[in-house]
């Protein structure tokens, strides 16, 4: 049984303009959200602070558990639920050290909720030197790996190739970035986890397009470029389909099923997958014919 269609003839560079302005409009909402939300929303991972999980045995209110930390000196406490009877609370309050830290969270919450009524599961300490210094490096390796990419397509395959294949990725992360702030996600060491894997699920899928395009360039050296780009894409349009659609189906069930732990790292993937689909297709290829127009590989095509 045949589910999709082994020859296709969609015209995807008639699409590219739309596309792109398509993006365009995507990234410029994802900047203006960046600015009214004062930029991302940093984990303790890279704004430091302090996060404590706790557990508790009879439903608590938020408001209590605010009031609590408040009292005891947790000014500006965020309280997010962590499953049934769980919560995280987030504060700026780093305190002297560890120690002193797990005594005065210990303290605040037996004197509010009393004692075996909570049980403290976790509590992370994040000075803002090591902040400063993960997000320095956070940054560093997204912008190695996309340089390390850009050198390998461009002496694997030529600097046209390299060129829109980085383009497409730098799209993709703006784009996951545009979608994180839109819901006000939290921007941790996992976010950074998730998009250096959009970048490698990019990258790859985009690899083996422009595989087919120069396979089919070499072939048909009379054929025009658009030509042999909308056919490369349609070519290859099957096993792209297949291949993120499980994928998606994959991250689906992580989504809805993983746990709290792992839900914005899933929702950062998925975006990040949908994206890198519709930047292989849309964004990557193009740029390769726009750079043929600007500057001619120098094969005589049909315009």
């Amino acid at each position: 049984m045949e589910i999709l269609k082994t020859e296709t003839h969609y015209n995807f560079v008639k699409l590219m303009k739309p596309t792109v302005i398509l993006s365009l409009a995507v990234i410029i909402i994802g900047i203006a959200s960046l600015i009214w939300h004062g930029g991302p929303n940093f984990g303790i991972d890279f704004s430091g602070g302090t996060l404590i999980q706790i557990k508790f045995k009879n439903a608590t209110h938020t408001d209590k558990i605010r009031s609590a930390f408040q009292s005891s000196g947790f000014e500006g406490s965020i309280i997010q639920d962590y499953g049934p009877l769980e919560v995280i609370v987030r504060t700026p309050e780093r305190g002297q050290n560890a120690a002193s830290l797990t005594t005065d969270v210990e303290k605040a919450a037996q004197t509010a909720f009393g004692a075996g009524n909570y049980e403290i599961r976790r509590i992370e300490m994040v000075g803002p030197k090591v902040g400063r210094d993960l997000t320095r490096k956070a940054i560093l390796a997204i912008i190695f790996s996309w340089i390390g990419i850009l050198v390998y397509v461009g002496i694997r395959f030529e600097f046209r190739y390299a060129l829109g294949g980085i383009i497409a990725l730098v799209h993709d992360v703006l784009v996951t970035i545009t979608f994180l702030s839109l819901f006000d996600k939290e921007f941790d060491l996992n976010i950074v986890a998730a998009l250096l894997t959009i970048i490698g699920y990019s990258i790859n899928d985009t690899i083996v397009i422009f595989d087919r395009i120069r396979e089919n360039a070499r072939k048909n050296i009379k054929q025009s470029l658009n030509d042999i780009i909308n056919a490369s894409v349609n070519q290859t349009l099957s096993r792209t389909i297949l291949t993120s659609f499980t994928v998606f189906i994959v991250l689906l069930v992580l989504f809805f099923f993983g746990g709290q732990v792992i839900h914005d790292f899933t929702f950062a993937l998925i975006v990040g997958t949908l994206s890198g689909v519709y930047s292989t297709v849309f964004i990557a290829s193009p740029i390769v014919l726009l750079f043929e127009k600007i500057r001619p590989s120098g094969l005589k095509r049909k315009k």
